[in-house]
């Protein structure tokens, strides 16, 4: 519902309780007021197209006098916008869409905000992959705030891309390092303690130790996916490909598009390893 008629019979429930669930813009007109008549399909128009994100709450101010004097109405239109059952904001007299729209632009969640509370919900579910690129597009929307880089962070570590983590983190200023920042940066370091296996720490010593060793260099990639360690398995599969194409018939390419796909579509690092391929592909 996006417009609502008032009464003293719903006033409470419609302008005052609901208001503490979102914005109530409350528009007190009268039949004989012409600003009103053309001021009304404006903000009809507003309620419609933010869907929901405020209640326009209409109170013919003739007919529901008592309420007019309740909020102190002088003059028509008035209109006020309402907001845990405090007066937040209004005007008096018409006004065009431009200056309507100011004052609701105030007060009203931006998009990255309500795509924010969206992945939040994602990571207290435990959705860390769907979360993700969410937060990635909501960081860069917000300016790059540093409590969303954490979040980002977070979500990274839980899908053990601790380079990717890393390197988010390392955006945060030190006057914005807070508590969630520490929280993130010492599970990154647990993350890494607890990282290698003695099948990838064996791997690892034989790359070393003969850099050119395709075989290896795949049989670690599989190991670091195994342990759901991505990038790192990207990466060396990128660099088995790029010395064989068809290495393995084939086996290295379908690991690796494996792994892309089982990141999904929107991931981006999905796209970054995606467009490395068809690079060498093409």
């Amino acid at each position: 519902m996006n417009v609502i008629d008032i009464t003293l019979d719903n006033a409470q429930q419609y302008v005052i309780d609901e208001s503490f669930k979102r914005p109530v813009l409350v528009d007190f007109w009268a039949d004989w007021c012409g600003p009103c008549k053309t001021l009304m399909p404006l903000l009809e128009k507003l309620a419609d197209e933010y869907n929901g994100e405020f209640l326009l709450a209409r109170i013919n101010a003739d007919e529901q006098q008592m309420l007019a004097s309740q909020f102190q109405v002088r003059s028509l239109p008035t209109v006020m916008l309402i907001k845990d059952g405090q007066p937040l904001d209004g005007f008096t007299g018409a006004q065009s869409e431009v200056q309507v729209r100011q004052m609701l632009e105030q007060h009203l969640p931006k998009a990255w905000e309500r795509d924010l509370q969206q992945a939040q919900g994602m990571l207290e579910a435990g959705q860390f992959g769907e979360a993700l690129p969410v937060l990635q597009r909501v960081y860069e929307e917000s300016g790059r705030n540093p409590q969303i880089a954490c979040m980002v962070a977070h979500a990274q570590v839980e899908l053990n891309r601790l380079e990717e983590a890393e390197a988010t983190l390392a955006n945060v200023k030190l006057a914005d390092q807070d508590t969630l920042y520490e929280q993130v940066k010492a599970k990154i370091e647990l993350k890494k303690q607890a990282a290698k296996t003695p099948e990838i720490e064996s791997l690892e010593q034989a790359l070393e130790a003969d850099p050119d060793n395709l075989e290896t260099r795949y049989k670690l990639a599989v190991q670091y996916n195994q342990e759901g360690y991505q990038k790192p398995a990207l990466e060396l599969l990128i660099e088995v490909l790029r010395k064989d194409l068809g290495y393995a018939d084939g086996a290295a390419r379908k690991t690796l598009t494996d792994i892309i796909a089982a990141l999904g579509k929107g991931d981006p690092l999905a796209i970054e390893y995606q467009r490395k391929l068809f690079t060498l592909l093409y």
